[in-house]
């Protein structure tokens, strides 16, 4: 992708739900220096995630620090050719803060947190159309997994944010904003942004004006001030303030982690991927035109990469516990001592002996949206073992993202043309069995790039677009550099997949209206 030899690096921040990882790419968007830390995260309740926004802060200070070191160790002279970072973060996860102290008001509360439970209740009573009211104009349904429900919580129940918000000290933001307040001075005059792709998954973005929808603030009572200002994914930012181990350096691109790793794997319009990190997230690109789901998806922003860009949108089905179940059973059951280990175990089995395991620990994302969902089990016998359960873990997860394909091709009205291929990327990806199991669940081809990464990539293409680094063109041509890819086909016969889905969806509805078990 290189136009020139002159030397050039771009660094990417991407902040997901369990841990902070620096890259450096160079110009042939190769990695020359990384580095990740895990962070802490905090359960008060059933149902009820955090994280602290100073470690997550701390976090990404000492990646920065790590990974130049890397980059220098191997003869690379980073700090003098560094053009531009990129930031992309886990979406959707809320936080109020104080812009005269710099410290937050309270916890981040994290996109799977559910205490929103009673408050999209209320509303659904209290407002026409119930559930779908705001789905017109932000594509969402009144959630617990979106911004504006956390953030009426905070208001209703945080006394530091009440108090916050009256003195007009409160600051409203999702992790990009927070970041970037932060790297940009923070109390010393720090930038209060967000983007375009983080701003759509808030429930408060009219999707067509890509502004903060008025109406929908004054429904939801949420004060306009808070908000930050909402840019483009491509675009000169601001720069990296004193205290940073890297200074003066522009920050260039950001987007929510999904719509990074849309960009990251090149998806062009009618091209679908799948992440697999904590949770799953498939997303469609539908092009310049905003496509409303009757399939329980959701309709979101992809990417605007430049102010004066067009606007491309996308279908979504989200999945709130995919490598997360994975981390319950080394965790929690403590069945596997590292994640790594589950492909061996699972590859013990050739098959779950007939047992499904249904991951609903906070409820069912899409397509089913059942909040009263909890997790099940079903099919045990005395011949199961933990290989078994292992292999059901894994095929939980290729399920739950065919169940949110079936719902993409449904919408799709038969515009589909030629082999469906799903990209995939994240670092479950890494697991063979894995890929092989989704390929044979989709009946469909599943394809693998060798940099698996692609969501840290994305948001460097995104900086490096708007440094002069990469053009538009060189970056959508990299998703045809398809040599290094490894494809991934089905083999389980027809009428065996056919079975297998019927099973999986008697499983499926087991978790329904099982969530008052927990008194």
């Amino acid at each position: 992708m290189a136009k020139t030899k002159e030397a050039a690096f771009i660094g990417s921040i991407d902040q997901g739900t369990s841990s902070t990882r620096f890259i450096i790419y160079d110009r042939e968007s190769r990695c020359v220096g990384s580095h990740q830390v895990e962070f802490t995260q905090h359960y008060p309740q059933a149902g009820w995630v955090e994280h602290d926004p100073m470690e997550i802060l701390e976090s990404v200070k000492v990646c920065m620090a790590k990974a130049v070191d890397k980059a220098s160790a191997g003869g690379h002279n980073v700090d003098a050719a560094m053009k531009a970072i990129g930031l992309t973060n886990q979406r959707e996860t809320t936080l109020v803060w104080s812009k005269s102290t710099g410290r937050p008001l309270y916890n981040a509360i994290v996109w799977m947190d559910v205490r929103t439970t009673s408050i999209c209740r209320r509303l659904e009573k209290e407002i026409p159309g119930g559930r779908t009211h705001f789905v017109a104009t932000c594509g969402l349904p009144i959630s617990t997994y979106f911004s504006a429900m956390k953030l009426i919580w905070l208001m209703e129940n945080v006394d530091a944010v009440k108090e916050g918000i009256k003195k007009k000290d409160a600051l409203f933001g999702t992790i990009d904003s927070w970041l970037i307040w932060n790297l940009t001075g923070g109390v010393k005059g720090g930038l209060h942004v967000t983007d375009v792709s983080n701003a759509s998954r808030t429930m408060l973005m009219n999707l067509k004006t890509l502004e903060w929808d008025k109406p929908t603030l004054e429904t939801l009572k949420i004060p306009a001030e808070i908000l930050p200002k909402i840019i483009s994914n491509s675009e000169v930012i601001g720069k990296i303030t004193k205290g940073w181990p890297l200074v003066d350096i522009p920050i260039a691109g950001c987007l929510g982690d999904q719509h990074a790793a849309m960009v990251g794997q090149a998806c062009k319009k009618g091209e679908a991927k799948s992440t697999y990190g904590t949770g799953a997230f498939i997303l469609r690109n539908t092009g310049e035109e905003v496509v409303q789901s009757t399939h329980g998806l959701l309709t979101t922003l992809a990417f605007k990469l430049g102010p004066k860009a067009p606007a491309n949108y996308a279908l979504e089905g989200s999945i709130a516990i995919a490598g997360a179940a994975v981390q319950w059973l080394r965790d929690s059951l403590e069945i596997i001592k590292s994640a790594s280990e589950i492909e061996e175990l699972a590859s013990q089995v050739d098959s779950t002996g007939g047992v499904y395991f249904v991951p609903a620990f906070n409820g069912l994302f899409a397509p089913w949206w059942r909040d009263d969902a909890r997790g099940v089990c079903i099919g045990i016998t005395g011949f199961t073992s933990k290989a078994h359960i292992a292999r059901a873990v894994l095929e939980s997860m290729c399920f739950q993202v065919m169940d949110v394909l079936d719902s993409m091709h449904k919408d799709a009205k038969g515009s589909d043309k030629g082999e469906f291929l799903l990209r995939v990327d994240g670092g479950a990806t890494v697991n063979n069995l894995l890929m092989q199991i989704q390929a044979d669940l989709l009946g469909s081809p599943v394809v693998r790039p060798a940099d698996i990464e692609t969501t840290a990539l994305g948001a460097a293409y995104a900086a490096g677009l708007a440094v002069g680094v990469w053009t538009e063109e060189e970056i959508f041509a990299s998703g045809e550099k398809s040599k290094t890819d490894t494809t991934f086909r089905p083999l389980l016969n027809e009428e065996l997949r056919k079975k297998k889905v019927g099973c999986w969806f008697k499983a499926v509805e087991r978790t329904f209206d099982l969530a008052d078990l927990s008194i």
